[in-house]
């Protein structure tokens, strides 16, 4: 991505807002509840990435990746005043071509409302969901 002095895009764990990121996901639905100290520990061992707006961070998203054959996108999103203005899709585009993350075989993630959006990244519904598991604790 070109940066913009008003958008830019940041990888580095130290540069993520970790308050900001935490407000949003302990009150929605796929991480109710998380704790600073649980949201902390999962920037710290996952790939980041989040784009900010004259400084301010509007938008993240993190991947837990062996960085070779395997990456799983998690957490998500732009902040509510920050929608409708295509940052989902900067971000993660930006996400997709990072050069660490680039090799990748296999992508997952989940999603109960988003399809469309991970569809023009070329995400496609898994040919055989009846083959993957989870264990839940």
């Amino acid at each position: 991505m070109e940066e913009t002095p008003e958008l830019t895009i940041r990888t580095e764990a130290s540069q993520m807002d970790v308050d900001f990121i935490h407000q949003f996901l302990t009150n929605i639905y796929w991480a109710r509840g998380r704790s600073r100290e649980a949201v902390q520990a999962c920037i710290i061992n996952s790939f980041n990435i989040g784009l900010f707006l004259e400084g301010k961070q509007v938008a993240y998203a993190r991947v837990v990746t062996d960085y070779v054959v395997f990456a799983y996108l998690l957490d998500v999103f732009v902040a509510e005043p920050y929608r409708g203005r295509g940052y989902s899709l900067i971000m993660l585009k930006n996400l997709l071509q990072h050069p660490r993350l680039t090799s990748i075989q296999i992508w997952r993630l989940g999603t109960d409302d988003a399809q469309g959006l991970y569809a023009k990244l070329g995400f496609t519904v898994a040919a055989h969901p009846e083959k993957l598991m989870v264990l839940l604790k």
